[in-house]
């Protein structure tokens, strides 16, 4: 069996009386890309600055293709690739100066440094802009070296927070395509995006984060399997009954409308139409909803306002 690429195992992290993560674990296979949700203050770039080894964890583990990283050991860093949501490129110099810089911070040099900062000018579209300072760029331009920058000392695992920030349609596609191309290639990737149709397109599984909990990791078919019910005439109170079946996680209503969602699915319509029999309630129609993000993002965390 493939040994995962990271495993985290009971993560905590205080900032005096604020605890930022309460004993988060999770698993991130080779090659896929986990997405990572949470509201303001769920504790996010705390996780994600552990993951990138800028910090360390209050107690917990991370585990790196099967051997346990220590505290203060700088090894995994040149094996992680941060493409941040503030800009980290220096607008006075010029994209391949950018890239030069952040490569020769991770050991590359000669041809090598050469080669690689060539090849990402390349990949993001800037080889014909590569001596125009950063400065100048729009900021689609800007958000494509900032993810070259975070490439081009070839890592292993990419973290990017909100890499389609604050750009135009076409640039915010033009860089979700390059990471699917670049997860294609076997680049393994942390994404985090308040753009669900993004996380929901791109992710193998999804992980949502709220007040530094882990509320809940897994497909989005399992995170969100949900079925529309029909049923004429329910009486008061019927959806109160729908919520106490084993195995349903939320029910909406809508008049004569039921939303159900469970895992797994299958059993649970089987035990509504059961208590429809028992009630003497006529069961209209059973459709299966679309898996929807936004609509488990929702109920995870909350409708209130986050600042």
């Amino acid at each position: 069996m493939p040994v995962p690429l990271l495993q985290v195992e009971n993560v905590w992290k205080m900032y005096g009386e604020t605890r930022a993560l309460s004993g988060i674990t999770f698993v991130v296979e080779a090659s896929e890309v986990f997405g990572l949700l949470g509201p303001n203050g769920a504790g996010k770039t705390t996780l994600m600055s552990i993951l990138a080894g800028l910090i360390g964890p209050d107690c917990g583990r991370l585990i790196v293709e099967g051997k346990e990283l220590k505290p203060k050991d700088r090894s995994w860093r040149p094996y992680v690739g941060i493409g941040t949501q503030d800009l980290s490129i220096y607008p006075e110099l010029t994209a391949r100066e950018n890239l030069e810089f952040f490569g020769k911070l991770y050991g590359l040099v000669g041809d090598r440094l050469t080669h690689r900062v060539n090849a990402v000018l390349k990949f993001v579209a800037l080889s014909d802009r590569n001596n125009q300072r950063a400065g100048t760029f729009s900021g689609g331009m800007k958000r494509r070296l900032n993810l070259a920058a975070a490439i081009v000392h070839e890592p292993k695992l990419l973290l990017l927070d909100e890499p389609t920030t604050g750009v135009d349609p076409q640039s915010r596609n033009h860089i979700f395509e390059q990471v699917k191309e670049l997860n294609r290639n076997g680049l393994t990737v942390i994404y985090t995006s308040h753009y669900m149709e993004e996380v929901q397109t791109l992710c193998n599984r999804i992980a949502v984060l709220d007040h530094g909990q882990m509320k809940a990791c897994s497909t989005l078919p399992k995170l969100d399997a949900t079925a529309k019910i029909g049923i004429d005439q329910p009486p008061p109170g019927f959806a109160n009954r729908l919520s106490q079946l084993p195995g349903v996680s939320r029910v909406t209503q809508a008049n004569n409308r039921f939303e159900v969602s469970a895992n797994p699915l299958g059993p649970v319509v089987a035990e509504v139409a059961k208590l429809c029999v028992a009630m003497n309630l006529n069961l209209t129609d059973v459709t299966a909803a679309e898996p929807n993000l936004e609509r488990v993002f929702l109920h995870l965390t909350g409708r209130g306002l986050r600042d």
